[in-house]
């Protein structure tokens, strides 16, 4: 995808009248309708854009351009349910909810109504936000940055919680799952530098990137086993990773990799 300069630190698009909709569409639940098309937007925004605030403008234009249906956000470090709302009224979304005002938070916006919002904090290094719109669950997600056996426990808490939705409920996780997926290794296996430049990462930050010295694929595999699609997997032609990106060219972030996700049930 071609990308402005310095738009985000992670960002990624699907447009869903082929992917979500064929998807969802053999599970109805309470009589809902399911939207023909879904144009569903995910962007990790990178400290609430305090660290480059002169990104904000432009970031606000590409979002008005994409014209999505629905958009799950990460690192609204800094917002107030006010300020974010005012985001989202500039891409024409009338409707949002924020998870909290501490922290890396994050948010969601819709076209439509936004109902059962569920917040959930305990357990999750960052949060998770629950909340239904177009007749869908959202999850909007964000997981543990730096480690593997953290973010594994948050899997088996998000996944409890969907076994507790209504029978026949239909949903969509989106966001930043800061892990790798078993659809993407023989991608990584080529990449003879990816593994190193975690054992540099975790030794200076004291991180648990690595499990055994290895990237851990264990966090998708239980997504996908539980019956999820990735859809950005299922309608790519070729691998295309979301991070790193141009916003922080002067820094060693490694290898392009996959950390943001579109699952679907």
């Amino acid at each position: 995808m071609n990308q402005p300069p310095e738009l985000s630190r992670r960002r990624f698009l699907r447009t869903s009248a082929m992917a979500a909709g064929a998807a969802l569409a053999p599970r109805l639940a309470m009589g809902a309708v399911l939207p023909s098309s879904l144009r569903v937007l995910s962007s990790n925004v990178w400290y609430g854009f305090t660290k480059k605030p002169q990104r904000k403008k432009q970031w606000l234009a590409f979002m008005k351009q994409r014209a999505p249906s629905v958009v799950s956000l990460q690192e609204l470090n800094g917002y107030t349910a006010e300020q974010l709302a005012e985001d989202a009224r500039s891409w024409d979304h009338p409707y949002c909810v924020l998870l909290k005002e501490s922290g890396f938070a994050t948010g969601f916006t819709s076209d439509s109504p936004i109902t059962d919002v569920q917040r959930m904090l305990d357990g999750y290094h960052h949060g998770l936000m629950r909340c239904q719109s177009h007749g869908i669950y959202f999850y909007v997600v964000h997981l543990h940055p730096s480690n593997w056996e953290f973010r594994l426990r948050e899997v088996d808490l998000l996944l409890n919680d969907i076994a507790g939705l209504p029978a026949g409920a239909k949903f969509l996780l989106v966001g930043d799952f800061n892990t790798f997926s078993p659809r993407d290794k023989s991608v990584y296996d080529a990449i003879p530098t990816i593994v190193p430049f975690f054992k540099r990462l975790d030794a200076q930050t004291q991180g648990v990137n690595l499990c055994n010295g290895e990237l851990d694929y264990r966090h998708i595999e239980r997504v996908e086993a539980s019956g999820l699609v990735d859809l950005v997997a299922r309608e790519r032609s070729a691998f295309h990773g979301t991070f790193p990106t141009k916003l922080r060219a002067d820094e060693d972030m490694g290898p392009e990799r996959r950390l943001d996700y579109i699952f679907a049930c």
